[in-house]
């Protein structure tokens, strides 16, 4: 059985996927599994050992259709749902499964702040598109690997790294998802054990600031050193982190960290909160700004 899986982006959406593939190659004797994703998310994917090949999204769609319609799936899981993923599984005319996307209830919630949303994580949704193959969740979490050349030595930190830090981070997707600068400094200024900053290079000169507001020998910033791969190892080997509705906050969670997350725009009923298995759920703990006049701004 040859199985393509479809899910362009994001970060945090993509690791969100792997339970699914980890559970078909467990409970699918001989299953090959293809993954469908943008370019820029390669590297995402390409160290995870249930994935046999990778196809990435371009402009030259015709020349994508003709090589995966020479694979002849059995089956196609799109785990994207949108107009794009409709458009592949149309051209390829292969049996092709999906999740409840909820998009009517998030929209009531956010325009008029009627939650009808079901008490469920996004990952038990995906696990809806695989019933028809008789797979089910194993409940083991997210998986999350990194490749060996993204190792990261912590002894190259500052020497008062060594003995332990918390990573916090600096960057997301939307500015509404950020930790505010004000907290961010109080964060810095009161921590008891040191931090490292990570985000994008975007984040930089921002998190920069904050560095120098709090004076504190112990903050490092780490913004823009790291790519995705080099940032997992300095949460792998962290104590714990602090983080925004981010990806690093799903990767945190595929590497089985304790997480405090904090939510102020996006809010945990969507069902993206970190997921983690029933017997680690202790290492999760969620901070909520409730009752803001525009609470929640993003669905998807």
């Amino acid at each position: 059985m040859k199985i393509l899986f479809i899910r362009f982006s994001s970060i945090g959406d993509i690791v969100l996927t792997t339970p699914l593939l980890r559970c078909v190659k467990k409970q699918i004797p001989g299953a090959e599994i293809h993954y469908l994703t943008k370019a820029s998310y390669y590297e995402i994917l390409c160290t995870n050992p249930n994935i046999d090949k990778i196809y990435t999204f371009n402009e030259n769609y015709s020349e994508l259709i003709k090589q995966l319609k020479s694979e002849n799936y059995s089956s196609i899981i799109d785990l994207h749902k949108n107009i794009r993923s409709f458009r592949i599984k149309s051209s390829l005319l292969k049996p092709s499964y999906s999740f409840p996307k909820l998009n009517f209830a998030k929209w009531l919630l956010v325009n008029f702040k009627i939650n009808l949303l079901p008490d469920i994580h996004i990952v038990n949704r995906y696990f809806k598109a695989l019933e028809k193959l008789n797979v089910r969740n194993d409940n083991e979490g997210l998986d999350f690997f990194i490749n060996e050349a993204d190792m990261i030595n912590i002894n190259l930190l500052p020497i008062n790294f060594h003995k332990g830090y918390k990573v916090l981070v600096v960057g997301g997707n939307h500015f509404t998802k950020k930790i505010p600068d004000d907290i961010l400094l109080t964060l810095c200024k009161k921590t008891e054990i040191p931090l490292v900053l990570i985000g994008g290079k975007e984040d930089r000169p921002r998190a920069e600031e904050v560095r120098k507001k709090a004076d504190n020998k112990d903050v490092f910033n780490a913004c823009g050193i790291y790519n995705v791969g080099q940032s997992a190892s300095i949460i792998e080997q962290s104590k714990g982190i602090i983080t925004p509705d981010t990806g690093m906050m799903h990767i945190a969670a595929a590497l089985k960290k304790n997480i405090l997350s904090v939510w102020g725009n996006t809010v945990p009923e969507f069902g993206m909160y970190p997921y983690l298995p029933a017997s680690m759920k202790n290492l999760s703990k969620i901070v909520e700004v409730k009752n803001l006049s525009k609470k929640p701004v993003t669905w998807y």
